[in-house]
């Protein structure tokens, strides 16, 4: 069952090194959650042993492997480097053990007494018990065995604390799902020769549980029905006018067609978040999907485009005559519906005919030691430094 999923997942592409491939095959995944069914421990799209807190939210999983899949892609591990891993579970700790072998070492913390206790009895079950397993707060990293050539972040972070980079060797890589503009980029960073500024060598989509302790932070979300909401990023200041909003979702929509294929959605996304005006994202139940106030594609949240009581965002439909068989459209609400879909369509041609492609952004983050005085461009302000995201 984990050669099958190793296969899978170099049949997706997620797989491409041989040492992720082997420590894949290698890991019995089933040890890290015990009671499962296998055919649910070795499925390459299913997390796995969820804890829930009060409120019904997940606050910690055994990832999915294709996600661990990628995050060991882009972090390169190699055979005798030191690595730390924020947020445990177990697995990911003894794949990487495999990875870098005896003479390397691995470090996995959690904030969390529950996730250790798992997280070691697992390593002990599948025989990985040279792991250090350390209950602390992440944010503050683990000095006692730094400095690392890797650091693997498995939460959802909203920012790169000092303590991170403080630990991370000078020609180290961090790779983190970043929080930003409401959405989560998996983003492999490297240091910058001479200087404090991270460069992204790679990112991809990701989802990921929210970050515990004293790196936790939280969302703006704005209801504008009881199932349908904006989410904005925490320091965005963006005021609605609600009540209009709410009227124009009533009103008779206006569509508006690129002629460019609905193909890799993320980068779209990612682009139109940080290309030019501020956009929140516009999230719906399913509820408000099956009645018709919404299209299917506000499901999982998409970039809206709001003028006052208006509103555009994106949609798509069956179209052979694209590459990828689907053509990518708006759809606008409220009084000024063709304007605002006029400007968010133009946002869309630009991205298929300038940045069509995967890696199409330049993302440099600026600790707080760093001169941000010369920032130009789509950028935001963290508590630790400022991210930047550029189009060139």
């Amino acid at each position: 069952m984990r050669q099958a999923m190793v296969n899978r997942l170099r049949e997706e592409g997620l797989i491409n090194c041989d040492s992720v491939a082997a420590a894949m095959r290698a890991v019995p995944r089933h040890d890290f959650a015990p009671g499962e069914p296998l055919e649910k421990v070795y499925r390459t799209d299913t997390t796995l042993v969820p804890k829930i807190d009060a409120q019904g939210r997940q606050t910690s999983v055994v990832s999915a492997s294709h996600i661990q899949a990628i995050q060991l892609e882009l972090a390169e591990v190699r055979p005798g480097m030191n690595v730390l891993e924020i947020g445990s579970g177990g697995y990911n700790a003894a794949l990487m053990a495999e990875i870098v072998g005896p003479t390397g070492s691995v470090t996995t913390v959690d904030i969390d007494a529950d996730v250790v206790h798992r997280a070691r009895a697992g390593l002990h079950r599948a025989g990985y018990e040279q792991v250090n397993v350390v209950l602390a707060d992440a944010e503050h990293g683990v000095a006692q065995y730094a400095p690392y050539n890797r650091i693997i972040v498995t939460v959802g972070a909203w920012d790169i604390p000092p303590a991170w980079l403080d630990q991370l060797t000078p020609d180290g890589r961090i790779v983190v799902p970043l929080r930003f503009a409401g959405i989560t980029r998996l983003i492999a960073f490297d240091r910058t020769p001479g200087s404090p500024v991270l460069t992204a060598g790679n990112y991809r989509l990701g989802s990921f549980v929210p970050m515990q302790g004293d790196g936790a932070a939280s969302e703006q979300l704005i209801p504008v029905t009881p199932d349908v909401g904006l989410r904005l990023d925490q320091n965005s200041a963006l005021t609605f006018d609600v009540p209009a909003l709410r009227k124009a979702l009533h009103t008779k929509p206006v569509e508006s067609w690129s002629g460019a294929p609905f193909d890799m959605p993320d980068e779209l996304e990612l682009y139109l978040l940080t290309s030019g005006p501020e956009l929140p994202m516009l999230h719906a139940a399913q509820a408000a999907v099956e009645q018709g106030v919404v299209n299917p594609t506000v499901r999982n949240g998409t970039p809206a485009l709001v003028r006052g009581g208006s509103f555009a965002y994106r949609i798509k439909r069956e179209n052979p005559q694209t590459a990828s068989g689907y053509e990518t459209g708006v759809i606008a609400h409220g009084p000024e519906a063709e304007q605002v879909a006029g400007e968010l369509l133009a946002m869309i041609c630009t991205w298929a005919d300038c940045y069509y492609r995967r890696g199409a952004a330049h993302i440099t983050y600026h600790p707080n030691t760093a001169d941000t005085s010369g920032l130009i461009g789509w950028h935001t302000t963290k508590r630790h430094g400022a991210l930047a995201v550029a189009w060139p």
